[in-house]
């Protein structure tokens, strides 16, 4: 039995193995076929399968957002290594790294998209590897993938565990209907007609010297180096992406990831005769998929000036039509397609960071906010290909904006001439939407309530005008459907009341209840109250020159240099600006040297400037552009006042230059106004006023420091005395128990010598009475009493000795702390002074006087201490009271205006200030494969931050490189530049042809 039993557990363990093998069994045979078709390779140490696992897992994706880097896979060409013979294998392709950023944009934009994206089956890189993205029509093509179907029913546990995102095929722009379209008709066109004649920019420059020439052209060429050496960098490391890490030797994406570097400098190739490069740059070029972007939003304002402005100004200055070099054409119009997409919105304004992707780009879209430079600064780029592709609508795209910017002028802002820096660009004024809004449901509630409540009424009587509606009718409207009424709009005017939306109201009889009920009928509540440009964002208004708002600003008079002078809106706004700037803006600091020198401020109001104006007396590199501005303006519109004032702006930024230990112009600082421009002179008072704001305070604040520190040392001293006093009062009563109690003791005592006395007085007759006893214990205790009443009287004196009294002279003096007091205000003697004993406040004086003396590291510091310390502290250039920003991030706009100023005037002086700041860029930022920005250019001992952005190889050196270049090459009666540097043909011909 006990066999059997075991027996019984083996049979039952045995059919649960027979039946999982006969399971695995039937599974294998579907994988017959295919693993029979597969070939046959070596065995390895390790799968193929394994492999391409291990690379998915290492390629997971990260969360946190890094920027597109070198780093990152750019295509997915790692594919097996082919075995040495027989049938090649089945290729598995690695999957590229995935791009953060783009995860994280497609979580924005609410879209399933894949961590990673392939490219599309027609990039020449995903063609020479042999592999199809998952193009099954095509796969007969593809020798070296082939496609295997895997039954469905053989998906199982572990399919479950893999990777369930599906791989996402590329998304393309395409374009598409527009919402809001421009009918032909009314398409704004580019002005005709010969340009007028404009006053000669440039100076007449006479023939130099040999030994000018030979300098002009040493620092020339040493320009051309530092161009050589950041291209070499760009091309090596960072070749079709957007910017070069020049410390890390790396790549930086931070625009579309369409190579901003590479299209940004194409110009300045040429113009500096780097030909070879400038062609192998073209072939760069040609592989732009501008349809296709890392980023989700486009930055328009920056793809406008740099990608569209770098590959039509290439264009330009390569020949034009007859340069032989149409594919910067070509992708300049592809991409201006892609960008016209911004401008379908109800009011034309754009929207400034378009989502391009067509699931986003189809939908309606109105446009919100934006800063000045970022709406203003889009008119040179597409007014220059309207004039080269002669295509009106990119012109009417951005005429409409200047249109929006006069109108605005017109009708005025805060500071009439200039524009706040955000500006609300929906076109709907929403304050008034509000008032409409409360209108309309004040009329619903008044249709609602003025019913009719004759229930018994007749139809005709309901319709009836007379009637008088019965308030009491619970009745609803019938209907809250708005339809137009003739075509005719209902909007009231802002004071109107909500009578006056002029509802078509009807009395109509229910069916159903028989009662009369009023209906609202024809009217529509417009989608929004049309406005145009006004005041954006929250809080007070901010003009200025500087960041946000400065190109807009620029493009007026280049503007109106493009179109040959023929459109008169862009002078007038140019010279509305510049008197503002004059009346609001520009005033002189105080510096050391006395120098004759101007910046631009930073106004801040709430609407009434002439009472509640704030200004920051800012320096700012972005604000350096306006030197150049104001000399170029001057000049054009023939006011030699203005090309003073662009001097002297430009000499402010030079001065900046020249201040720090670096030679370098900090990123944004503050300085002190003079207060007579015409008399300003150094004052080192004023000056360390103004670094110190709290100057008048200081002293009040270190009295009110040591009053505060007296009071708690007087109060430390009367918890103190407080303390001794609370103590001696305890001691006394201390004193007094114990004096209690001793006096107890010797009370008892005392009665214990007189019961004693008595006892030994009985006794003593007792003993007489019977026979005297001449025994030693007798003697010893008549001994014992005495001793005592001997200690008893000594302890008695001993405690109250105060209260003694003793004979001086005739009478008796008794001695107590009054009497000392006494003794103390008693006049002195004949020729002594009185006794100073006690005399505390001389004594606290003294200590007073040693307190401040010695060091307090909590006592506030003077006026002097503050500045010292904060001129130590921050490092100041002596002039600068604050400096915020202390970075350079190789900025052009102070060699910009410099540039200008020597094209204008001829003055050799401005070449030599020139070179001053090219020798400081160089020494602090250049790095082994090109230049870096810089942390901190208050110290020599600065750190560069592995950033060389694109315009460091499109302006800074470029105006560099003008700056030493013979006069004519990209002469300012020629050419005009963009807000990027880049040099657009001025128009000889009816629409700039």
């Amino acid at each position: 039995m006990f066999r059997l039993r075991r027996y019984r557990y083996y049979v039952f363990f045995a059919a649960i193995i027979v039946f999982l093998l006969y399971r695995v069994a039937q599974n294998s045979e579907q994988w017959e076929a295919v693993s029979a078709s597969l070939p046959r390779t070596a065995p390895a140490s390790e799968s193929k399968w394994s492999h391409a696992r291990k690379s998915t897992a290492n390629n997971r994706p990260d969360t946190s957002f890094k920027g597109i880097s070198s780093d990152d896979d750019d295509l997915p060409q790692r594919i097996l290594d082919k075995p040495a013979g027989g049938n090649p294998p089945v290729k598995i392709p690695d999957l590229p790294k995935s791009n953060p950023s783009q995860e994280n944009n497609s979580k924005d934009d609410g879209e399933d998209d894949d961590d990673f994206e392939l490219p599309p089956k027609s990039d020449p890189a995903v063609q020479e590897a042999g592999v199809l993205a998952y193009d099954h029509d095509e796969a007969a093509k593809a020798t070296t993938a082939p496609v295997i179907n895997v039954p469905d029913k053989n998906v199982g546990q572990g399919a479950k565990d893999a990777d369930k995102k599906p791989i996402a095929a590329v998304v393309h722009w395409k374009k598409l209907r527009e919402h809001f379209p421009v009918p032909e008709s009314e398409i704004i066109p580019l002005p005709t007609g010969k340009p007028k004649k404009i006053p000669t920019i440039q100076y007449a420059f006479e023939k130099e010297s040999p030994g000018d020439r030979e300098m002009r052209e040493a620092r020339q060429q040493q320009v051309k180096a530092e161009m050589e050496r950041g291209w070499a960098g760009y091309w090596k490391y960072a070749k079709g992406h957007d910017e070069l890490s020049p410390v890390t030797k790396k790549f930086r994406d931070p625009f579309c990831g369409w190579a901003a570097t590479l299209v940004d400098s194409l110009d300045t190739l040429w113009i500096m005769g780097m030909e070879e490069e400038f062609k192998e740059a073209l072939t760069e070029v040609e592989k732009i998929d501008f349809t296709v972007s890392k980023r989700a939003e486009i930055p328009v304002f920056e793809t406008t000036i740099r990608y569209l402005g770098g590959l039509i100004a290439a264009y330009d200055v390569s020949g034009g039509k007859t340069g032989g070099y149409d594919i910067l054409l070509k992708k300049a119009v592809e991409l201006a397609e892609i960008l016209m997409g911004v401008f379908d919105t109800p009011n034309r304004m754009p929207v400034l960071y378009y989502n391009w992707k067509p699931d986003f780009a189809s939908r309606p879209k109105r446009a919100k906010s934006a800063s000045v430079a970022e709406l203003g600064s889009l008119a040179m780029e597409f007014t220059r290909l309207a004039q080269i592709t002669k295509d009106n609508k990119y012109y009417d795209a951005v005429a409409r904006i200047t249109d929006a910017f006069y109108e605005w002028q017109e009708r005025g802002t805060s500071l009439p001439g200039i524009f706040p820096e955000q500006i609300d660009t929906s076109g709907c004024n929403s304050t008034a939407q509000s008032e409409l809004e409360a209108a309309q449901n004040a009329a619903e509630v008044e249709v609602y309530h003025n019913t009719d409540s004759g229930s018994n009424q007749s139809a005709d009587e309901s319709a009836n005008d007379d009637e008088k509606p019965d308030l009491e009718s619970d009745l609803k409207p019938k209907s809250r459907h708005i339809e137009p009424d003739n075509g005719k709009s209902s909007i009231p005017k802002r004071s109107e009341k909500s009578s006056a939306l002029n509802l078509n109201v009807v009395k109509q009889k229910n069916s159903k209840t028989g009662k009369v009920e009023l209906i609202a009928g024809a009217t529509k509540l417009p989608e929004c109250v049309s406005q145009g440009l006004t005041s954006g964002g929250w809080g007070a208004e901010q003009y200025s020159m500087g960041g946000s708002q400065d190109s807009t600003y620029e493009y007026f008079p280049k503007q109106w240099l493009l179109l040959g002078g023929l459109e008169p809106k862009y002078k007038e706004l140019h010279l509305k600006v510049s008197e503002a700037v004059k009346k609001w803006l520009l005033f002189r600091p105080m510096v050391p040297d006395d120098r004759n020198i101007l910046f631009s401020a930073k106004v801040i109001t709430n609407g009434e400037p002439e009472t509640d104006a704030r200004a920051q007396y800012e320096v700012t590199h972005l604000t350096c552009f306006i030197g150049g501005m104001f000399g170029l303006g001057g000049k054009i519109f023939e006011i030699p006042a203005d090309v003073e004032i662009g001097k002297k702006l430009t000499e402010g930024c030079v001065w900046a230059y020249e201040s720090t230990p670096t030679g370098i112009m900090p990123e944004g600082a503050h300085v002190l106004p003079c207060p007579d421009t015409k008399k300003c002179h150094w004052n080192q008072t004023l000056y360390e006023q103004a670094l110190d704001p709290s100057f008048d305070d200081r002293e009040e604040q270190i009295e009110a420091y040591y009053d505060r520190k007296a009071k708690e040392k007087a109060a430390q001293k009367a918890r103190e005395e407080r303390a001794r006093e609370e103590k001696a009062r305890k001691e006394k009563e201390r004193k007094e128990k114990e004096r209690e109690e001793e006096e107890r003791e010797e009370w008892a005592s005392k009665q214990d010598i007189a019961s004693s006395k008595s006892e030994t007085e009985q006794l003593r007759k007792s003993i007489l009475d019977e026979k005297p006893s001449k025994g030693p214990e007798a003697g010893r205790d008549n001994v014992r009493a005495r001793k005592r009443d001997l200690l008893s009287a000594e302890e008695y004196l001993a405690d109250n000795i105060a209260d003694a009294t003793f004979p001086v002279g005739k009478g008796k003096a008794k001695f107590s702390a009054t009497n000392f007091e006494d003794l103390e205000d008693s006049d002195p003697a004949p020729g002594f002074k009185k006794s100073t004993t006690g005399q505390v406040p001389l004594q606290e004086d003294e200590d007073e006087d040693e307190d401040r003396r010695a060091p307090d590291p909590f006592r506030p510091l003077s006026h002097e201490e503050f500045v010292s310390m904060k001129i130590e502290n921050e490092k100041l250039p002596k002039g600068f009271v604050e400096v915020n920003s202390r970075a350079y991030i190789l900025r052009p706009e102070a060699i910009e205006s410099v540039w200008y100023m020597y094209r204008i005037t001829g003055d050799k002086k401005w070449q030599d200030k020139g070179w001053k700041m090219f020798e400081a860029i160089v020494r602090h930022t250049a790095t082994e494969i090109g230049s870096s920005a810089i942390d901190n250019v208050l110290t020599t001992n600065t750190t560069q931050i592995n950033e060389m952005e694109s315009f460091w190889t499109a302006e800074t050196l470029k105006y560099f490189y003008l700056l030493y270049s013979e006069p004519n090459l990209i002469s300012l009666d020629n050419w005009v530049l963009n807000t990027e540097a880049h040099p657009f043909k001025r128009p000889k011909a009816p629409f700039g042809v």
